[in-house]
């Protein structure tokens, strides 16, 4: 099978964006730019829209098809908080499987078994089942000592560590972040710091060790300055951020809206804008959605005890365009860190579009507007903190190794 994408405007990370054709022999890129149409190639008219590669979502908590592929998004890394827990080869193996044909699931198997922080799992039969990555889940590993093996076992077996970054003495049982609004709702919180001192200790324990680093997520200003800091001094260590944590601040949890309780909580306005400036430095490596779809059962609930999280998967591109233009980045630039990095950090062969890479793409009208309306969404549960809100960018097709996929 050929395809031939013409009249593109085509958005590489690594080439930058330019006008041209992309072809797909069986489920490769075969070429891009000015590409003759071969005799038996289907023919695709673009008509002007963007073709870019398709995202790869680092971190999801549910492998969610419909939400996926209304979301641009081919790829995912699955965090190991499942049912069961991503500790064991057989459940890894099924994971994996799980989101054929439509998905491709990369698992990310649990750095210690049941994820209770205590033991290792068995992290190189779990690679060898196909674990992209090992992680600490929802949770810190608060023994030194075990993060400490952790990141050596990773290392010798070539896989990143993903780490969650709170420290749980100051943030168990907590459900916002310490500051006026927390105390105005009378809300139980923990202070910001409590992300930093969960980095800089793994910063410490990942430079000694040599092992690679990601955190899923850094939220506040000062969780940015060491990871810049690291990097300067050469440690393997990346981080990401979800679109909620670049547009929301504290504020947005004013009326008790269970949709706004997330992991980690919305921080400061101070710490959003810092937020921005470390997506515009570079600092921040990966756009990821943190996919949690959450029913009326766990978000119907008093604020303290609803469940955390956010369906963020079929609104992340709209809302990373959007944190774009605040961040002044290029298309070339989101796609970075929504596709190339985070293919990059899982071994991946796709993320670009360049000749050899996989046929992994998404269509999309970068101007289209249009509004996140929770009822309306295809994930399993809407539970979006930016229901109602007006944004620019629509998918138009996703397609998965030269598959074009239908939500």
């Amino acid at each position: 099978m050929k395809t031939l994408y013409r009249n593109a405007r085509l958005v590489c990370p690594a080439t930058g964006e330019r006008d041209g054709s992309l072809l797909v022999e069986g489920d490769r890129i075969a070429a891009t730019g000015v590409v003759e149409a071969p005799a038996d190639a289907a023919i695709v008219d673009c008509r002007g829209k963007w073709l870019a590669p398709a995202i790869v979502d680092l971190g999801v908590f549910a492998v969610d098809k419909a939400a996926c592929i209304a979301g641009g998004i081919a790829r995912v890394g699955l965090m190991p908080d499942q049912s069961p827990i991503l500790d064991d080869p057989g459940i890894v193996q099924r994971a994996a499987a799980s989101g054929k044909p439509e998905l491709w699931v990369h698992p990310i198997a649990a750095a210690t078994r049941e994820l209770k922080g205590i033991d290792l799992a068995e992290m190189a039969i779990n690679a060898e089942a196909g674990a992209r990555g090992v992680a600490t889940g929802r949770g810190w590993i608060a023994d030194s000592g075990v993060m400490a093996r952790v990141l050596g076992y990773a290392r010798d077996l070539g896989l990143a560590v993903i780490a969650h970054a709170e420290d749980s003495g100051l943030a168990a049982n907590t459900v916002a972040t310490a500051g006026e609004t927390a105390t105005r709702l009378g809300l139980p919180a923990a202070p910001a710091v409590a992300e930093a001192l969960a980095i800089a200790r793994d910063l410490m324990l990942a430079e000694q060790s040599g092992a690679r680093i990601h955190f899923r997520q850094v939220t506040t200003a000062a969780g940015f300055d060491l990871i810049r800091r690291a990097k300067a001094r050469g440690i393997a260590v990346t981080c990401g951020i979800t679109p909620a944590h670049l547009l929301l601040s504290d504020k947005a949890v004013s009326d008790f809206r269970t949709f706004t309780r997330l992991s980690p909580p919305l921080r400061d306005e101070s710490d959003r804008v810092a937020a921005l400036t470390a997506l515009a430095d570079g600092t921040i490596n990966v756009l990821c959605s943190g996919h949690d779809p959450r029913g009326p059962e766990e978000k119907r609930l008093p604020f303290v005890d609803a469940a955390p999280g956010m369906s963020g998967a079929e609104t992340l591109l709209a809302l990373s365009l959007t944190a774009a233009r605040s961040a002044d980045l290029s298309l070339a630039q989101v796609f970075d860190r929504l596709s190339r990095q985070p293919a990059k950090l899982m071994g991946l062969d796709c993320g670009t579009l360049e000749a050899g890479m996989a046929a992994d793409l998404v269509l999309f009208d970068a101007n289209s507007p249009w509004q996140i309306v929770a009822d309306a969404m295809v994930a399993r549960a809407g539970n979006t903190p930016f229901d109602g809100l007006p944004v620019e960018g629509r998918v138009l097709q996703t397609i998965k190794g030269g598959v074009r996929l239908t939500a």
